[in-house]
């Protein structure tokens, strides 16, 4: 029987796939050898003296259906050798240097088997915060250049003892060529400083280790900063009212949510509903933070401060053994937030972050395992029926995408991304890279690690791009750095429509074909910059990867004060009823509703001449202006917001409660143009101030509101996608992380016999834009 060469491409390196292949070809008794190189996984493997004739068919069976955990097989080509190889046994090989096009998995969350031996006292990896295994431990926050070795992460200055070396050497052994492992004798060490940087002895807070030390600190109330897997976060005990209050007084946080780590399912569902699916989300690798709802008969106490305005949590389980360690005697949550200042980047340095984080945490817990990429926790929310992300980072990236049918021949791309929740593209042989989370690119901080950011990655995956793409707005940093680097490099430059991209993220992510024809996009979002120079954010449009047509749109109004609008909806609220009837007619009809009143206080004779003369006053047909005009009308977040997004977010969860009795939804009006049909929000003012002054309820009136829109959405896509023969709407932009926008426009689209697309492995926010950039870049 001849020898094969059998290439496997996907997510095969440093997850014990080659120790997989080892265990395979001894059971089949198959000879030859297996290696790592830039392209994946290659065996060269023939049949041995006691094989069967279909041993080789099924060794590539089993490989798929034995896979290991982390792995993600894409291909498994098969081509004869011919002559027989020179071996009578089965070898794993160093690994190739040659050109990368294989990926990185992402950071995975401690697995049972690792878990259960830093509980076991008889185990030498007892309490070590560092055990791992091919199963689970740190990745990309790690690694500097693949091939994924031992050597090019910063592991390398850790030699292993004997004990190690013998589990890394050993194909039996579940360690067998983990590249982080090690044990209290010769890897990484953990302590404990105060506030000056002076270590702590344990002993002096009776306790066994720096973890216990820790965990004794945070139940007395003191906020620490934790070195963790991706970068340092902030603790404190999530029951303890002073602390969270003091927590926010020195990150400067007033208002935006928490994240939560438990102990466990149980500790998680003390607070919140949690369904067989969500918690499948919190127990796997990925380990994300998952907004869950809170549960009406909560049995536990939480601060009042962790979450204000919102009906959801976000909660995440341990996913290092420090967590692990650290969270074992606790039947409360710990609050669990970035290291940083709001708004800036997180610490991944011990001495940054004793500069960084001086006067945010009374003491520190640090190790010395460097952090080499900093990576985010990830944030996901079941809506519609599935798991969506909202924030792609640790456990999820830099994981390969494959691209649809039609992109495997297409030029290499490098996307650069949007101006806030930035991520970066690259795109190669039908697959595409989207980075982790790199945050806001109007912080100066994240502005300067940017550029660093794309060298890593063009350097860790050897991506050399024949295209540059960037977003059209002419003032967003990454499109400003893209083009620097189009003329220096001198590569074609393609500037993408953001609404666009948003469209061809979401097509990417459910796999539509290059050739598979347009859809009927239905674009939501803050603002995105218009092929007209207008700002656009409520966008119907006709498309797919290589052009589109707008087709219809919010109708536009005015955001007096330009950018200032974005952070005071009071602004939006007074622009939305001029728009409508017109302020005076407004106030004349409402002289005594506190809105109005609230309003009358505000400079308008100001805005309203802004507005007049197009002064510092662009005209927007954003989706997510309205929802902080409406936000506004109500109270949640109307005077200015203290992060992005709030007041949209409060009215979402004003709304939740009520939706179940809303009946009918506010009426918008649906209008033709010559070149496009409008959707008009005037008349749904009058309805809303008329409950205003009946007394109805502001949740009430919140979920009116998102009806009604939703009833319109719905309707003004039915006549669109009839109009123009289509059969599937696609949907994306940031307000579809509204998950009951998002659910009333799933079912109302789908009951008017539409296919829907909705995103999933990648944020509908602009989280996303990079990949649907890369895509339409490709594509032309």
């Amino acid at each position: 029987m001849p020898a094969e060469l059998i290439r496997v491409r996907g997510l095969v390196q440093g997850v014990g796939f080659r120790p997989t292949v080892w265990r395979l070809a001894h059971d089949l008794d198959l000879t030859g050898d297996v290696r790592n190189d830039g392209e994946g996984v290659l065996i060269r493997i023939q049949a041995g003296a006691d094989a069967s004739p279909e041993s080789l068919d099924q060794f590539c069976e089993r490989l798929r259906v034995e896979c290991p955990p982390l792995a993600r097989i894409d291909t498994i080509e098969r081509a004869p050798l011919g002559d027989r190889l020179p071996t009578d046994s089965f070898l794993i090989l160093a690994s190739d240097a040659t050109e990368i096009q294989t990926g990185i998995v992402p950071d995975a969350a401690t697995c049972t088997a690792c878990a259960a031996e830093i509980r076991d006292l008889a185990n030498r990896r007892y309490r070590y915060p560092f055990t791992n295994c091919t199963h689970c431990g740190p990745r990309l926050s790690i690694v500097a250049s693949i091939p994924y070795d031992r050597a090019r992460t910063s592991m390398a200055v850790f030699p292993m003892c004997p004990a190690c070396a013998a589990e890394y050497a050993d194909p039996s052994d579940r360690r067998f060529h983990a590249q982080p492992n090690a044990c209290p004798d010769c890897g990484p060490r953990i302590w404990l400083v105060d506030a000056e940087g002076r270590e702590l002895d344990p002993a002096g807070f009776a306790a066994a280790d720096a973890i216990a030390a820790a965990s004794r600190l945070l139940a007395e109330g003191r906020i620490l900063a934790i070195k963790g897997i991706g970068g340092f976060h902030l603790a404190c005990d999530a029951t303890n009212d002073a602390a969270v209050a003091e927590l926010r007084r020195r990150k400067r946080r007033f208002a935006k949510p928490f994240a939560l780590m438990a102990r466990d399912l149980d500790v998680i569902r003390d607070h919140c509903r949690v369904s067989q699916e969500e918690a499948a989300l919190l127990t796997s690798p990925a380990a994300p933070i998952l907004l869950l709802e809170r549960s009406a008969s909560a049995s536990r106490h939480l601060a009042s401060q962790i979450a204000p305005g919102q009906t959801t949590l976000g909660f995440m389980l341990p996913y290092s053994p420090l967590h692990h360690l650290l969270l074992a005697d606790w039947d409360r949550p710990l609050i669990m937030t970035s290291g940083n200042l709001s708004d800036e980047p997180q610490s991944i340095d011990n001495l940054d972050a004793m500069r960084r984080l001086h006067g945010l945490a009374d003491v520190s817990l640090l190790h010395d395992r460097a952090i080499i990429n900093r990576v985010d926790d990830s944030v996901v929310r079941v809506m519609a029926g599935a798991p969506r992300l909202l924030r792609r980072a640790r456990g999820y990236a830099p994981a390969t995408l494959q691209l649809p049918p039609g992109f495997e021949r297409m030029p290499s791309v490098l996307a650069f991304g949007g101006e806030l929740k930035n991520t970066i593209c690259l795109t190669r042989d039908g697959q595409a890279v989207l980075s982790q989370h790199l945050g806001d690119l109007e912080e100066a901080r994240t502005a300067r690690e940017y550029e660093d950011s794309i060298r890593l990655y063009r350097e860790l995956f050897q991506h050399r791009p024949q295209r540059l793409a960037v977003d059209l707005h002419p003032d967003y940093r990454s499109s400003l750095i893209g083009r620097e680097q189009a003329v220096r490099a001198g590569l074609p430059l393609i500037g993408v429509q953001h609404h666009h991209a948003h469209l061809a993220s979401v097509l990417a992510d459910n796999g539509w074909p290059l050739a598979g024809g347009p859809v009927l996009g239905i674009l939501l979002d803050g603002l995105g910059y218009g092929d007209d120079g207008t700002l656009w954010g409520g966008e119907w449009l006709v498309g797919d990867y290589r052009g589109y047509r707008r087709v219809g749109h919010l109708k536009p109004v005015a955001m007096p004060g330009g950018a200032q609008a974005i952070l005071e909806p009071w602004r939006n609220l007074f622009a939305q009823l001029e728009a409508a009837d017109g302020w005076d007619a407004m106030q004349s009809r409402y002289p005594d509703l506190e809105v109005i009143r609230r309003l009358a206080g505000k400079p308008l004779g100001l805005l309203r001449t802004l507005i007049q003369r197009g002064l510092n006053a662009p005209l927007s047909s954003s989706a997510g202006r309205l929802f902080d005009a409406v936000a506004a009308a109500l109270g949640p977040g109307g005077e200015r917001m203290l992060y992005e997004g709030q007041a949209a977010i409060e009215l979402e969860a004003l709304a939740a409660g009520a939706m179940a009795s809303v009946g009918t939804g506010y009426h918008f009006a649906i209008c033709a143009e010559t070149s496009a049909m409008i959707l008009d929000a005037a008349p749904m003012w009058g309805a809303l101030c008329d409950d205003l002054a009946q007394g109805v309820a502001h949740e009430q009136i919140a979920a009116r509101f998102h009806a009604g829109f939703a009833a319109a959405i719905v309707d003004l896509a039915v006549t669109l996608a009839g109009r123009h023969g289509l059969g599937t709407v696609a949907l994306s932009g940031g307000v579809m992380q509204n998950r009951i926008l998002l659910e009333a426009l799933d079912t109302g689209l789908r009951g008017a016999g539409l296919r829907v697309l909705i995103q999933r492995q990648v944020p509908a926010n602009d989280g996303g834009l990079a990949l649907g950039q890369a895509c339409i870049a490709a594509a032309r």
